[in-house]
């Protein structure tokens, strides 16, 4: 590849364009703010030095970029350079420029991931935007995380063993079609020869079971038959043999000799545990109450006054990671940017000491968000439990006192679950087993001894300052900030559907958000050149009808009123992508204040069978509807 074009659009262009565009376009205002995003130099260790003369790679991530923008497919990305005007300014390409086939951004985006280059091109556009003005280092920012469902189809038990069994027979059909002819069975033709969707499984549950097992049965004949010193060596080589191989040790055992289904407990972690054979890297993630088939992803992005909120970092992992553990890769992925902020503000998923601690040493980073509630038994009770608190800790003698003068017998580092260190310490069974206030120590009546696990003394002292400082007003007014990357999330879903993977693999889907947040960047960029305001969040008039016991804006009176509830939530502003508001400060619908239900009808009543309508009346449960008449059986004659 060599790198050509000095970068400037021909005249024909800008004349044409500027009659075609008198108000311009999203794309000929952010080629005449920004300039040249991208220049060949940045990508020609892609290429060889040798060989065909490749279309301009700094011109192909712009296309990208624009791609994710407009919402386009590759043939329709090439077309638009082939044939807009506006595309064609912001490439600095000639009218006359018949572009390029579609499946060259395929094999640029395979570029990309071969070098690990995805980083790239978000780079460009943020190095654009700081060169502007646009976007400096501190300040404030906020971080969340979103579901990505896979490419692949979500597939139930058996079409998931029964696919990677098909699969592995095909790659084996193509690689030695002889050798496979003499292993194979019979009824394999029957069961493996098309796709499982196209099968019907049997409902019953013992027959779904005998299913299960001769599918096991015959995919381990299959590894064996592969693995035996016999069969050739390159029949391993195909990565669906390899698949075949760990979801059979993951769902199959031996037992006395035969295939049984293993056990869920049995089964390796989420982190480990292969989904779909279509997807390898595609893992089960778990937030709350929604369970997927995919990635997730976590974009950071500016929150200062008066510039565009610009998406700073954005890193993909497998659905299985929990946010938790991102804190300390999304801040080593703005330090290589030299956009670190000041203050960082999360949700509660990332919010946890280690991740304060960490932030605060190694980056400079005041981390922000709300800390998990205690969840112990003596906190949960109302009765004066003693909790983790009533304990005076003496971190110089590691030990610990207790409310009633007692001091500890043993102070040991561990490993917590996560592999974390943590501090456990323990009382002397014989100064709790007599005292007279082991009922509110103590968790349960049988257990002999108080225990306590603590935290590191400066993640003990983090906690301790944070939980303090977020029970202020002053720090929930300043929480608020946060909301508004929902409106981000929000943004991306609506504009580059950045929930549903438009590739498979971790690679492919890592390069597909980091486009994502170049191209909601190019948009805010522009938004912010032609003035256009924030959007906040819609509400529809039956939602502000809402009353105010279920966490909506009506009042209670005998007048109803379009008025916002102060306690109803907050509405936070985001930048072109809507907003997201937050729930109310009052108490869940269902609690205290509840209005009181109707009586309910006798059992097997119905309400509408069960009333009497006189003539002309209409239904009390259905009012302003027509009559529904209910007709009483008719008197045989006598």
């Amino acid at each position: 590849m060599q790198p050509k074009g000095s970068g400037e659009i021909p005249v024909e262009t800008v004349r044409v364009a500027r009659a075609a565009f008198p108000k311009g376009s999203l794309a000929i205002r952010v080629r005449d703010e920004l300039g040249t995003l991208f220049t060949d130099e940045e990508f020609a260790d892609l290429f060889p030095v040798r060989g065909k003369p490749a279309w301009s790679p700094g011109r192909l991530a712009l296309v990208l970029v624009l791609q994710f923008v407009e919402g386009l497919t590759d043939r329709q990305a090439a077309e638009a350079v082939r044939a807009r005007i506006d595309f064609k300014y912001a490439l600095g390409l000639e009218l006359t420029d018949p572009g390029f086939d579609f499946s060259v951004l395929s094999e640029f985006r395979d570029r990309l991931i071969e070098a690990d280059a995805a980083r790239r091109v978000l780079d460009g556009v943020l190095v654009a935007a700081r060169e502007r003005g646009l976007l400096a280092s501190g300040g404030k920012a906020r971080t969340d995380s979103t579901h990505v469902l896979s490419a692949a189809r979500e597939l139930r038990w058996l079409e998931m063993v029964a696919e990677t069994l098909r699969a592995a027979l095909n790659a084996l059909a193509q690689a030695a079609p002889e050798w496979l002819d003499q292993v194979a069975e019979p009824d394999w033709f029957r069961h493996y020869a098309t796709r499982a969707e196209d099968s019907r499984f049997p409902k019953a549950r013992s027959k779904r079971e005998e299913t299960g097992r001769r599918m096991g049965t015959d995919g381990m004949r299959l590894l064996r038959a592969v693995t035996s010193p016999d069969a050739p060596y390159q029949l391993r080589a195909p990565p669906q043999v390899e698949t075949l191989r760990q979801i059979w040790v993951q769902h199959f055992h031996l037992v006395d000799g035969e295939v049984q289904r293993r056990d869920p407990k049995d089964r390796p972690p989420g982190t480990q545990r292969l989904v779909t054979p279509y997807d390898t890297e595609t893992r089960t993630g778990s937030k709350r109450d929604l369970d997927w088939d995919g990635y997730r992803v976590h974009l950071t992005e500016t929150c200062g006054p008066d510039i565009p909120h610009l998406i700073t970092n954005v890193a993909t992992t497998a659905a299985a990671v929990n946010d938790d553990r991102m804190a300390a890769v999304v801040h080593a992925g703005l330090a290589q940017r030299e956009l670190l902020p000041a203050e960082h503000w999360v949700d509660t998923g990332y919010a946890n000491s280690p991740a304060m601690v960490a932030a605060r040493r190694d980056h400079g980073v005041e981390l922000h968000g709300p800390l998990q509630a205690v969840n112990s038994v003596q906190t949960a009770r109302d009765d004066g439990a003693y909790g983790q608190d009533a304990f005076t800790i003496d971190w110089d003698n590691q030990s610990v006192t207790c409310p009633n003068g007692r001091a500890s017998k043993t102070w040991a580092v561990h490993s917590s679950q996560r592999r974390m260190p943590v501090i456990r310490v323990a009382f002397s069974v014989l100064d709790c087993r007599p005292c007279t206030h082991r009922s509110e120590c103590l968790s349960t009546p049988t257990a002999e001894r108080r225990q306590l696990t603590l935290r590191p003394r400066d993640e003990y002292d983090v906690l301790q300052q944070t939980r303090a400082l977020q029970q202020t007003d002053e720090w929930k007014e300043r929480y608020q900030i946060r909301a508004g990357v929902e409106g981000t999330i929000a943004q991306g879903v609506q504009r580059c559907g950045l929930r549903r993977s438009r590739y498979k693999g971790l690679a492919k889907t890592s390069l597909q958000h980091q486009l994502t947040g170049a191209a909601i960047n190019l948009a805010r960029i522009d938004a912010h050149l032609t003035g256009t305001a924030r959007a906040r969040t819609r509400t529809s008039h039956f939602a502000a009808l809402r009353p105010a016991a279920c966490g909506g804006a009506k009042q209670p009176g005998p007048e109803l009123t379009n008025s916002v509830h102060p306690g109803a939530g907050v509405v936070a502003q985001d930048q072109h992508g809507g907003a997201a508001a937050h729930g109310p400060a009052g108490k869940p619908a269902g609690g205290p204040g509840r209005p009181p239900r109707r009586p309910r009808p006798p059992q097997g009543a119905s309400p509408l069978r069960d009333v009497a309508l006189p003539e002309g009346r209409q239904s009390p449960d259905l009012p302003g509807l027509p009559e529904l008449r209910r007709h009483a059986p008719r008197t045989p004659p006598a």
